[in-house]
């Protein structure tokens, strides 16, 4: 019988700096719970980074999304303006406050979310003056939403940002970090993300108050008295000192990771950007993209493959793909709640897949895989 190749994942973590010697660090200091040196330092180098005034670490990205709706007062009845192609987590954190999202498909020029259909959506709110409290607004794979048109947008109808960049750590537009184009930003460094603490996320905000009142709440609300009192609802959402000395360790070599990332996606575009039906997540002029995961469309009609096809192909030679996030409006959970779109969102998760993408992969990773879809091709 023969043996598959090492197994290709999708995009592992991958561990290129100090992360063992901090955490050792962390371990020998006895500093291991909910707050330590390395979370301050960690959070203060996010801030350097970033250009951003304040900062602070949380269990999840999920944590920071509900922490930032709590903060700008959404509540039970309130509607959330929602990118519609994203996980999960942007939608859940609305309902977590009882509040509903309102999805808003993507536009084809950067896949994130359309400022025209959000412009309709708003006015066509405004006229019956139910204007939603907030809007998330998401960078999807690496990439900024076009922030130049969407802020003008919202700032008419005196709506809030948040923006969910758990996606797009490393990625600019108009040569601003992401993280920076909302009340508040928010970061994942789950195991996939192109740096990761394990697990964590992190808030960000030129508002001091802001994170000030995050850090309250994500410490279970705790009045600053000598014994436990709580006037409110507080949440465990603080990252732990150990998580966030391998955060420190990963986040100096940030621009590393975002150059090979694009070397990645450079190279599967040369390789496979000639072939009938495959078509790239375009790049939007302003944007530079971390390129976090590699994203393709596969007409049948051209490719005479589905991407279902090429998924499997790929996975019977042990390599991981993905289709693309199923949108929100498509989910059994959400389905119910308002939606405006073209059609966009549907076609993309119809016909999209995730490649591998990992800053880890070898030449020969990468030539084997391309290999594989070159042979899937029925042209």
């Amino acid at each position: 019988m023969d043996l598959l190749p090492e197994r290709i994942y999708l995009s592992p973590p991958y561990l290129d700096g100090q992360e063992k010697q901090l955490l050792v660090d962390a371990f020998d200091s006895n500093w291991i719970t909910t707050l330590g040196p390395h979370v301050q330092a960690f959070e203060q180098e996010m801030c350097r980074r970033l250009g951003v005034g304040h900062a602070v670490a949380l269990s999840s990205g999920t944590a920071a999304l509900h922490l930032a709706l709590i903060i700008l007062g959404v509540e039970k009845g309130d509607q959330v303006i929602c990118s519609d192609l994203t996980f999960a987590a942007t939608a859940n954190a609305i309902c977590y406050c009882g509040a509903t999202p309102v999805f808003i498909d993507s536009d084809r020029s950067s896949w994130n979310m359309d400022p025209a259909l959000l412009d309709e959506e708003l006015k066509q709110r405004s006229r019956s003056g139910k204007l939603p409290k907030v809007a998330i607004i998401v960078d999807l794979y690496g990439q900024c939403a076009d922030y130049g048109q969407i802020l003008d947008i919202l700032m008419k109808f005196d709506i809030p940002v948040i923006e969910d960049a758990a996606e797009a750590l490393g990625a600019t537009y108009a040569g601003k970090c992401s993280g920076r184009f909302g009340e508040m930003g928010v970061l994942s460094f789950n195991g996939n993300k192109i740096i990761t603490t394990s697990g964590g996320g992190m808030l960000v905000s030129d508002n001091p108050d802001y994170i000030a009142r995050a850090w309250y709440l994500a410490t279970q609300a705790r009045e600053s008295l000598p014994y436990y009192e709580h006037k409110n609802v507080g949440y465990n959402y603080r990252l732990s000192n150990l998580l966030a000395a391998v955060g420190r360790g990963q986040l100096e070599n940030l621009d590393k990771k975002v150059n090979r990332k694009r070397e990645i996606n450079a190279f599967y575009r040369e390789q496979l950007n000639g072939l009938p039906g495959i078509e790239f997540m375009p790049e939007i002029p302003k944007g530079r993209s971390t390129s976090w995961l590699t994203c393709i469309t596969i007409d049948p009609a051209k490719f005479f493959c589905t991407n279902e096809q090429v998924r499997l192909t790929l996975e019977a030679n042990n390599i991981e793909s993905r289709p693309l996030w199923k949108p929100m409006h498509m989910q059994p959970v959400f389905r119910e709640f308002p939606f405006r779109g073209t059609g966009v969102d549907e076609k993309l998760f119809e016909t999209g897949l995730c490649l591998p993408s990992g800053t880890g992969l070898s030449q020969a990773d990468l030539e084997r895989i391309v290999g594989i879809i070159k042979n899937t091709a029925r042209i």
